[in-house]
């Protein structure tokens, strides 16, 4: 399998530039953080800062399952954007660490994954095709919508990131 780490890390700059501007306007409106990052788009769907947690953790968790690599574990005690920041900046930081070579023949190896008491094992291909890709994209994806759903001058170019 060719190392996905890039991709997700760029991704992951696009999601802490996006954070920058949500601050920006914060401070520029003079709006309390609290309401962006807290903000959900329906009462039962996660925070704007939850969603941001699940995107690291998938991205982590990617790279970690596909090189069996210990996976880290962060507190998810982020509660601003400068915490937020951080834990973007951590999570590229331990995606950029595994080596390419890591994800050699990544996807025949089986991914183990534990859903409350249950358990289940994909293939790499399938845990990366079926569940992490669109988990990524998920959240990340939500996260930009909350923000644009709340003003946030955001577009597509910032969601895709500079090249």
């Amino acid at each position: 399998m060719q190392n996905p780490v890039p991709s997700y890390a760029h991704a992951l700059r696009s999601l802490s530039a996006i954070l920058a501007k949500a601050e920006t306007h914060c401070d520029d409106r003079k709006i309390d953080p609290n309401a962006l990052l807290t903000s959900r788009l329906f009462p039962d769907m996660m925070t704007f800062t939850r969603n941001v947690l699940v995107t690291c953790d998938t991205a982590k968790g990617l790279a970690a399952r596909l090189s069996q690599t210990n996976n880290p574990s962060f507190e998810d005690n982020e509660t601003t954007f400068e915490e937020l920041q951080a834990r973007i900046a951590k999570t590229i930081a331990f995606m950029e660490s595994v080596p390419d070579a890591a994800f050699e023949g990544a996807e025949q190896r089986d991914v183990v994954m534990k859903f409350g008491p249950e358990e289940r094992t994909f293939t790499g291909s399938a845990y990366f095709t079926g569940f992490a890709v669109p988990n990524f994209h998920f959240h990340m994806t939500t996260a930009y919508n909350i923000l644009r759903h709340n003003g946030v001058e955001i577009g597509k170019r910032d969601f895709l990131g500079a090249n």
